[in-house]
């Protein structure tokens, strides 16, 4: 008997545990936007892309401070020689067979070209510095599409319960018009225009719910989910929603400058096509090399071993070398002029960059703007529409209403509220890109 119960408190357990674990990943399954932006940094496509480019170039940064470290070389060739030859090893000349080894060492390092490799090394060090500005930029895109994203997806989900409104209201509507024309009390065209609207209705909460599964679809892609896997996002307390005192438009501008990465690059992009023209220009100048090797053989000409021969023929070479340019075709003459438009295009980048930056913020501010004035208008006009809509419920449960008018009153005051939502969150969407571009976090 004990051991039944045992077995009796085990399923128990387990099955609760079952419960409380289904639970958890039924919770895992609802988003807030924090943990979609979250997610979105870290398994986003465009910012792993951004990652790896940045990896390339802080190899090409490693690989170039190693160009100062001398060359080491090794070298090791057997030969067969029949009839009269220079003996390789000796140099002596001899008619006969030669079986010969040679083994060496060669090492050489430069010592001045020009600046080249200084300049070479800073340069890849401002790429690697330009490429996290990159990486940052594309978080920063991944963060403003999850957000619109996001927003665009509560906006659809609170219309699906506006549009549900409609339709229960209208089911009742035209169960009260069923009643009224089989009381005889209304003609039959007043009982199909109610039953017209709540087929309406009916199509508008299919089209809501495709509104919203298409705007969810779009944040999965975004999040790299996969399209079959279970999403829904958290709706914030937005019922009494107010909007945020707005910045100083040039305040953000400039802030702006200061921290949007975009902007960092196209400066370090200036840095870069300097540090270019300062390489071309190297070219002007001499190259100075050190060189040396070691090296020993074995040639079948002596009567030697094979080790004493590597002792006695062991030789040691150490040289230095000085290349002059003095003309190359006027190659050296373009690649600085191309160096100095290369500046130049840059510095253009920069301003496109900067213009395209004020042009961003000055959207977000007069949408920003325009979306305050609209939501104070709207939120009038839903308030004044729903009143509006009870009064004619009420007339039309007296019957002192037609069905027509009725729906005119209920259409008004859906579109009244379709106004307020859009206007509510298109202001949420630019308030939070203002505080954006100030280096604020987005936050619902």
């Amino acid at each position: 008997m004990k051991t039944y119960f045992s077995i009796l408190l085990l399923f128990v357990f387990c099955w609760a545990g079952a419960q409380d674990t289904e639970t958890l990943e039924g919770a895992e399954k609802v988003w807030t936007l924090e943990a979609c932006l979250a997610y979105a940094v870290e398994n986003n496509i465009t910012v792993k892309d951004a990652l790896f480019t940045k990896e390339s170039a802080d190899v090409t940064y490693s690989q170039s401070k190693t160009s100062r470290l001398p060359s080491l070389s090794g070298s090791a060739s057997q030969s067969f020689t029949n009839g009269q030859s220079i003996d390789p090893i000796t140099s002596d000349y001899v008619n006969s067979q030669i079986h010969s080894t040679s083994l060496g060492l060669n090492t050489s390092v430069t010592l001045f070209q020009g600046s080249q490799l200084n300049n070479t090394i800073k340069q890849n060090k401002l790429l690697v510095d330009q490429n996290s500005f990159y990486v940052e930029e594309a978080k920063n895109n991944v963060v403003l599409s999850v957000t619109e994203a996001y927003l665009q997806a509560l906006y659809a989900k609170e219309g699906i319960l506006i549009a549900q409104k409609n339709l229960e209201a209208s089911a009742k509507e035209a169960a009260t018009a069923k009643a009224r024309l089989d009381a005889g009390s209304i003609a039959m065209q007043d009982y199909t225009d109610a039953l017209s609207q709540e087929a309406t209705n009916r199509y508008n909460v299919i089209d809501a719910k495709n509104n919203y599964a298409t705007y969810i679809l779009t944040l999965k892609q975004l999040l790299e989910l996969s399209p079959l896997e279970e999403f829904d996002v958290v709706t914030p307390e937005t019922d009494n929603y107010e909007p945020e005192l707005l910045p100083q438009k040039l305040s953000v501008y400039e802030t702006a400058l200061g921290y949007l990465p975009e902007f960092q690059a196209a400066k370090l992009g200036v840095e870069v096509s300097e540090k270019d023209l300062d390489i071309a220009k190297g070219d002007y100048l001499p190259t100075l090399s050190l060189s040396g090797s070691v090296g020993s053989g074995y040639t079948s000409t002596q009567d030697l071993t094979f080790q004493d021969q590597l002792n006695v023929n062991f030789n040691q070479r150490v040289g230095l070398s000085l290349s002059i340019p003095i003309f190359n075709g006027n190659q050296t003459k373009a690649a600085v002029q191309k160096a100095k438009i290369a500046i130049e295009q840059s510095q253009l980048q920069q301003q496109t960059v900067q213009k395209e930056i004020y042009q961003k913020i000055e959207t977000a501010y007069q949408n920003a703007l325009s979306s305050q004035e609209q939501l104070s208008a709207a939120k009038t006009a839903s308030d004044a529409a729903e009143e509006s809509y009870k009064l004619a419920q009420k007339k039309y449960d007296l019957g002192a209403l037609n069905t027509t008018d009725l729906v005119v009153s209920q259409n008004t005051y859906t579109n009244a509220q379709q106004n307020y939502l859009q206007a509510k969150y298109l202001n949420i969407l630019y308030t939070q890109l203002l505080n954006f571009y100030q280096g604020q976090e987005i936050k619902l």
